[in-house]
């Protein structure tokens, strides 16, 4: 299963990397707005949203990307280890 997760924190880019990888995803993490943000999403099977940390434009980027492949959009409030880990036991099943 691929994973996308748009917003979050800097420092823990590795530890949601390390989390997917325990669930077998394979993960893509953007923590800051860049200019083709749209190019790299790619067709995810699930897009992550930590909404209180990321902005109103990459949210937009990344529901408009998602209507085009239908993946699964899932937003958590809080963008903590234990809150991905939830969401990734919902959504692969653990």
């Amino acid at each position: 299963m691929s994973v996308v997760i748009i917003g979050g924190h800097d420092r823990m880019v590795c530890q949601y990397k390390k989390i997917c990888k325990e669930h077998n995803c394979k993960a893509k993490v953007f923590t800051q707005m860049s200019g083709n943000l749209s190019t790299k999403i790619g067709s995810p099977d699930l897009i992550i949203l930590f909404t209180n940390t990321v902005s109103h434009k990459m949210v937009h980027c990344a529901i408009t990307e998602a209507e085009k492949c239908n993946a699964e959009v899932v937003r958590c409030h809080t963008s903590s280890g234990n809150a991905l880990n939830e969401i990734l036991n919902t959504a692969v099943g653990f």
